[in-house]
């Protein structure tokens, strides 16, 4: 009898941190995505990373003036970071959400660290591969030393976006 209550519990922590499966609607960019969940569709901004900008907005020109590299490079940087997400997700591919504390940010987007249906997870894949950056906003801290340590890495092995 303890041995079946041991295997329920670990049932039971394996399913939770499974996490909401969902079915990939639309790729934005590098680090945002639309899923079909039920009847919705969810904006799903990946928790604990930032990409570069794929298209011109104030965010690419903040960017530019912080890096000192010109817009059209961070553009280009963008659209590569969002180049490897299609090349490691497509439409229809289901996945798994993980919440943090805070479930959503103030443009109304579905903050969630994402699964891959083959377990990899898509938030760190993105980081190692060296097509984002760590970006930390509290209280969603739960991975920030993995991906800390998956960019520095990156950056050292010079991957990705680093590689330039």
């Amino acid at each position: 009898m303890r041995f079946k209550i041991i295997l329920f519990l670990i049932f039971i922590s394996i399913s939770a941190a499974a996490g909401e499966k969902v079915v990939v609607k639309r790729i934005v960019d590098g680090d945002t995505i639309h899923v079909i969940s039920g009847k919705d569709t969810l904006k799903i901004r990946l928790i604990g990373i930032d990409t570069p900008e794929s298209r011109e907005n104030n965010k690419a020109l903040r960017d530019s003036n912080r890096s000192g590299k010109d817009v059209d490079t961070i553009l280009s940087q963008g659209r590569k970071a969002s180049d490897f997400l299609k090349s490691v997700l497509k439409n229809g591919d289901t996945v798994s959400l993980e919440f943090d504390v805070v479930k959503s940010d103030k443009y109304g987007r579905t903050l969630a660290y994402v699964y891959l249906s083959d377990g990899r997870f898509l938030n760190d894949l993105i980081i190692s591969s060296g097509y984002a950056f760590p970006l930390t906003i509290p209280p969603n801290v739960k991975y920030r030393d993995l991906f800390l340590k998956s960019f520095q890495i990156a950056r050292e092995k010079k991957i990705g976006l680093w590689a330039e």
